[in-house]
C-alpha cells in the first residue's frame, strides 16, 4: 500500500489522540468565559502549544519505541511509522524535535499574559512528553506515564489556560482540572 507523504505524518500525529490535548484547554477557556476573562487570542496559543506538544510526545512515542523494541513490524493495533518503516527513525527523531522547537515558540507568547514563570511551565511540558518513552529513565517505562499525564494534560494545561486568561487560579479551576485530567489518563489506558 502506498501512502502519500502526508498521509504517513498525519497518521503519525495520531490524531485520535489530540482531544486529549484540546479538552483541558476548552475546558479552562470555558471557565474563562464563565468569569468574563475570556480572551481568545491566548486560548488559541493554549490550543496551538497543547496541539503541538502532543504531536511531539506521539513523534517521540514513535521513535523511542521503535528503538527499545516495544514496537516493530510485527505491532499489533494503530500502525506505528517508525516499526512499519514508512519513516526512518532519524527523520521521526528530528521532526519530534522540530515539532517540540515550534511548541516552545508559541508558547513564548503566552510569556506575555502569564509571565516568565512560563517558560518554566512550557519547558517542563515538553521534557515529559520527551521523557514518556525517552531519556534514560522513560516515564511509560516505569508505571509513571499516567500520573504525568494526569498532571500536565489535567491539572497543568486547565489551570494554565484558565491563569493566562484571567491572571489568577481559583478552586473551581483545580475542580474542573481533576476529572479532565482522569479522562484523558484514561484514554491513555484504553490506547
Amino acid at each position: 500500500m502506498n501512502l502519500a507523504r502526508w498521509q504517513i505524518w498525519s497518521e503519525a500525529a495520531r490524531p485520535r489522540t489530540l482531544p486529549a490535548a484540546v479538552a483541558p484547554v476548552l475546558a479552562g477557556s470555558a471557565l474563562a468565559a464563565h468569569d468574563g476573562q475570556f480572551d481568545g487570542l491566548a486560548a488559541a496559543l493554549c490550543l496551538v502549544f497543547a496541539l503541538l506538544v502532543q504531536v511531539g510526545t506521539n513523534f517521540a512515542n514513535d521513535y523511542f519505541d521503535h528503538r527499545r523494541g516495544a514496537d516493530n513490524a510485527a505491532r499489533v493495533g494503530p500502525r506505528r511509522a517508525v516499526a512499519a518503516g514508512l519513516v526512518r527513525p532519524r527523520t521521526m527523531k528530528r521532526a519530534m524535535w522540530a515539532v517540540f522547537a515550534t511548541a516552545f515558540a508559541a508558547g513564548l507568547g503566552l510569556v506575555v499574559w502569564g509571565g516568565p514563570w512560563l517558560l518554566l511551565v512550557g519547558v517542563a511540558s515538553i521534557a515529559c512528553g520527551y521523557a514518556y518513552t525517552g531519556g534514560p529513565w522513560p516515564l511509560a517505562y516505569h508505571g509513571l506515564g499516567d500520573l504525568f499525564v494526569f498532571v500536565f494534560f489535567g491539572l497543568v494545561a486547565v489551570s494554565v489556560t484558565y491563569f493566562v486568561q484571567a491572571g489568577r487560579f481559583t478552586g473551581d479551576v483545580f475542580l474542573i482540572a481533576i476529572p479532565v485530567g482522569l479522562l484523558t489518563a484514561n484514554i491513555l489506558l484504553v490506547n
